[in-house]
């Protein structure tokens, strides 16, 4: 079984490079780009996996461990009161970022009225975001931890805010389908003990007419912030009195997306993501060893949320 995934990993790997171009068939008649797209994918297996003996606990934020499972990477990590992240300089966007929603994150008085962007003055001036870049580029400041996974404080939705917490995200992906991958995260957690996410930005090669492949993005701003092609949330779910847990992992493209396609669409093997980020999610938990095969369908997916 261990054999077969991964075969499947590598075969979806490559497939997620060549989707950097275009996902769906736009409105209007107009032809697909050549190449496989994630949405002509079926639903695939998302494994289920047990901690190993040497767990280990660190960084308590918002009344959990939020890093139990581990670190993806171990550069420019900064803890916030609501998420702890990696920075990325030289894309002044965060590599990735990780929260845990649970009931007690989620309720609360906290207002993003009470909110602003603002920069993080613990990041070089050489290496950081501002709200100038971000200002006239059609592009909104997308957070990577959710303001609204964390109502339980002022404080901690205001961390949200920092432009270390943010990428610049297309306007309609952002308040449709990614808010919908936001909502999907904040349902779960009424399923499960806790729903630990992580998020990030991708950078996909896409095929040229040459036939090479080639990694294309734009910046924004005097700062040069980096605009990713896709996005990915990593999603480890405990559940409740059964041991192990359940892994989720999302990869959605930075352009519009039909809100209407489901989420479970998106849905590719963890390995991939770890393939096309450079990171390795969930360090501490042994996935080799004949773990149990979860399959998860749209219609399971959605049994699971109702």
């Amino acid at each position: 079984m261990s054999r077969k995934l991964a075969t499947l990993s590598l075969g979806l790997g490559a497939v997620l490079g060549f989707s950097a171009a275009r996902l769906w068939r736009p409105s209007g008649g107009q032809e697909e780009e050549p190449g496989l797209a994630l949405l002509d994918l079926p639903v695939l297996p998302v494994p289920s996996v047990h901690a190993d003996s040497g767990l280990t606990l660190s960084h308590s934020v918002g009344g959990g461990a939020v890093m139990k499972y581990g670190f993806p990477s171990l550069s420019n990590i900064r803890t916030r009161e609501s998420y702890v992240s990696s920075y990325d300089p030289r894309t002044r966007t965060p590599a990735w970022v990780v929260e845990r929603i649970a009931g007690d994150t989620l309720g609360g008085t906290a207002d993003r009225k009470n909110c602003d962007f603002k920069e993080d003055d613990s990041v070089h001036e050489f290496h950081r975001a501002t709200n100038a870049d971000y200002k006239g580029s059609g592009l909104d400041r997308g957070h990577m931890a959710a303001a609204a996974n964390h109502k339980w404080s002022q404080k901690a939705m205001g961390d949200t805010f920092y432009l270390s917490n943010v990428a610049p995200q297309n306007p309609h992906l952002n308040q449709n389908a990614w808010n919908n991958l936001e909502k999907l995260c904040r349902s779960l957690s009424k399923h499960y003990a806790n729903v630990y996410v992580c998020t990030g930005p991708l950078y996909l090669p896409r095929q040229e007419a040459d036939g090479k492949l080639y990694v294309h993005y734009r910046v924004l701003g005097r700062n040069h912030v980096a605009v990713p092609t896709h996005f990915f949330k990593v999603l480890i779910l405990e559940r409740r009195g059964v041991p192990g847990v359940e892994l989720r992992s999302y990869v959605l493209p930075n352009e519009p997306v039909d809100d209407k396609i489901p989420l479970e669409r998106f849905l590719v093997p963890i390995e991939s993501v770890e393939r096309a980020s450079g990171l390795l999610f969930v360090p501490n938990i042994a996935r080799t060893g004949g773990g149990a095969i979860t399959t998860v369908t749209g219609k399971s997916a959605l049994k699971a949320i109702m």
